[in-house]
């Protein structure tokens, strides 16, 4: 199973210039390969707010997106929801000063590393810079 991350699924709902790779890559995976945290939800979100803060969307688009989003992950996705033992694996990454991890990106790398996920897929420079810092598998599948 492949783990998405926030900055993998964002494209989907922003105007960005990997929106139509992101989309195109997401269209080629079969039903029930791919993942994602409950976290994603609550990042998407504030990415969202943020907009809406900035005058980038107004408050109704805003909770459109973020409706859109859960109902994406919610019909397409498998949903993983984080328990204690993420929380403290996550503690661990962070407090591993190399890896200049923060408390988001470590939860997604330590959700994905404790349900055995194949890889993550990310957009993210500094998530896979810690991935391949820690040996978990993650990937820009995209270019």
């Amino acid at each position: 199973m492949i783990y998405l991350d926030t900055s993998f699924l964002a494209p989907l709902f922003r105007e960005e210039p990997a929106s139509a790779k992101v989309a195109n890559f997401l269209s080629r995976q079969m039903a029930g390969t791919l993942a994602v945290s409950k976290w994603a939800a609550i990042e998407f979100a504030s990415l969202t707010s943020r907009d809406v803060r900035m005058g980038a969307l107004t408050a109704g688009q805003g909770r459109r997106l973020i409706a859109e989003f859960d109902s994406m992950a919610a019909d397409s996705l498998v949903v993983l929801i984080p328990g204690a033992n993420d929380f403290d694996l996550a503690q661990e990454y962070v407090a591993n000063f190399a890896t200049q991890l923060r408390g988001p990106d470590a939860l997604h790398l330590a959700v994905a590393q404790n349900n055995g996920m194949e890889f993550i897929a990310t957009l993210d420079e500094g998530m896979l810079s810690a991935a391949k810092r820690l040996k978990i598998p993650a990937r820009r599948v995209i270019r």
